[in-house]
């Protein structure tokens, strides 16, 4: 075969496996075409299934504006220690006292409308399917549960005080996990099931946020009160028993078949079975397992359903002031 011959041989041999390159990203395009439009199309199915008395509630007639504000939170975790990193941390306790017990009011008013509105419709606690009528009670249960996804944004803040106090490693990845699929999840219950057995957790959730943020306004308020705050610990505790609450709660509705969307009832026992792991797992390194000589100093706790404070800590403060002393006397030297 003469050099001609070969050359030729090796451009079709060439232009062949360009062929097959193109056809394979052909394919894989039209892979994902199929994809995108069958999400689309499933989509459009599920909004004709959504709660027509949420559709034109703030922030529930698509979710873009909450991608938008995750999508943000995200950013805010990448961008907001870069931007702290040669700065010196903020205090920001009073903001932190105001915070607080503002959220112990939000949460309050949120189980106490849950409360009265389940047992003024004559909700049972063990099934309780959706009822998507106008009736007063009905809407009264609804409204809270918005307000309940509402909160699970506010609470975004958490992790932004601690960034902003340079408290990088109470960012775990708990914190950012619960945090981000929280306010992402509940949009998702508001839209399709604002009623029926939604109400049971997010009543013992909000009551346990009542106690926590009540807590952590309490440790805000400065180091005499630490004296009353002995009962951190079993704020985890009262965390794990819910998550198995949940998840009898939800079992047994699936055991009696309750007609409760079943898609709703997995999905709680497996975020409930994420949450129980990523809990003991941070029960066990805080409170069972004997700290070194380094971490002797003090112990994280739980904030809401994440794995720190919620932005107080007055050993810490009180360390970080002493170093921000030590700086400013030297920069004056």
């Amino acid at each position: 075969m003469g050099p001609f011959c070969a050359g030729s041989v090796a451009h079709t041999h060439v232009h062949s496996v360009v062929q097959d390159i193109i056809k394979t990203k052909g394919r894989a395009m039209e892979v994902v075409t199929h994809f995108v439009n069958d999400t689309v199309e499933f989509y459009k199915w599920s909004l004709t299934i959504a709660d027509k008395r949420v559709e034109n509630w703030p922030m529930m007639s698509c979710p873009i504006p909450t991608l938008a504000i995750s999508c943000l939170y995200l950013f805010f975790l990448w961008a907001g220690p870069r931007y702290m990193q040669d700065r010196q941390p903020y205090t920001l306790r009073k903001t932190l006292i105001v915070y607080n017990f503002s959220m112990v009011v939000l949460n309050f008013y949120i189980a106490k409308e849950l409360l009265l509105g389940s047992r003024a419709a004559g909700y049972s606690y063990l099934c309780q399917p959706v009822n998507y009528s106008n009736d007063v009670n009905e809407v009264r249960i609804a409204s809270a549960l918005w307000w309940y996804y509402i909160s699970k944004g506010v609470e975004f803040l958490d992790t932004v005080f601690f960034i902003l106090r340079k408290k990088f490693n109470q960012v775990s990845f708990l914190h950012v996990y619960h945090h981000c699929t929280m306010f992402i999840l509940w949009w998702i219950g508001i839209k399709w099931v604002p009623g029926g057995q939604s109400f049971f957790g997010a009543t013992i959730n909000s009551s346990i946020h009542v106690l926590m943020y009540g807590y952590y306004g309490l440790a805000a308020l400065g180091p005499q009160m630490q004296r009353y705050l002995w009962w951190k610990k079993y704020l985890t505790i009262i965390q794990m028993i819910q998550f198995h609450v949940t998840i009898g709660h939800a079992g047994h509705s699936l055991y009696t078949g309750c007609p409760f969307p079943t898609w709703m009832q997995w999905a709680l026992i497996g975020y409930a079975v994420t949450f129980i792991i990523l809990f003991a797992n941070f029960y066990y390194h805080a409170y069972r397992r004997k700290p070194s000589s380094k971490q002797k100093g003090g112990k994280p706790i739980t904030n809401g359903n994440t794995v720190v404070t919620n932005g107080h800590n007055n050993a810490e403060e009180s360390e970080d002031g002493k170093k921000r002393q030590k700086k400013e006397r030297a920069k004056r030297e």
